[in-house]
């Protein structure tokens, strides 16, 4: 049996910032593949970084999940894809710290990293790179609601 035919849930997320800093927002989008059924969440804050946002996307959506599945997740972050695929095991073995100049210094959002670390430690998550604004439904509806997450903050 593949990998792939063990996913139960399609998690699609996305986030995004006016200036960055500024106002952010994060959503996702989830599908149960088994029953078909979605549900889709969004959230904001008045001062964030689109990377920060990225990473809450796919915190809040795992998070969510009652048990742990087989998840396969689609994001347009390669920030959050490279960090979960490469950057974390090194970071983990280093205390957290990456190479800056020759220099251990902590890594950045590191507070956020940690958290994706034990969600992702719940579930069994293979990443999936999706091209941004390139009219994949799902992709344009999480950014959708992304943006209108932070719209009350401008």
């Amino acid at each position: 049996m593949s990998e792939s035919s063990n996913i139960e849930v399609h998690l699609y997320t996305d986030g995004g910032c006016s200036g960055n800093p500024g106002p952010g927002g994060w959503a996702y989008l989830m599908r149960h593949l088994p029953s078909g059924k979605e549900a889709e969440k969004s959230g904001g804050m008045e001062h964030t970084t689109n990377n920060q946002m990225e990473l809450m996307a796919v915190i809040e959506g795992l998070a969510a999940l009652k048990r742990p599945c087989h998840v396969e997740l689609f994001t347009d972050s390669v920030y959050v894809g490279k960090g979960m695929t490469e950057w974390m095991i090194k970071w983990k073995k280093n205390g957290w710290q990456r190479k800056e100049k020759g220099k251990n210094v902590p890594v950045k959002n590191c507070d956020l990293w940690k958290r994706l670390d034990e969600q992702i430690a719940r579930h069994k998550v293979k990443y999936t790179r999706v091209a941004g604004h390139s009219g994949h439904k799902e992709n344009d509806r999480v950014d959708e609601l992304a943006v209108a997450a932070y719209q009350k903050y401008l």
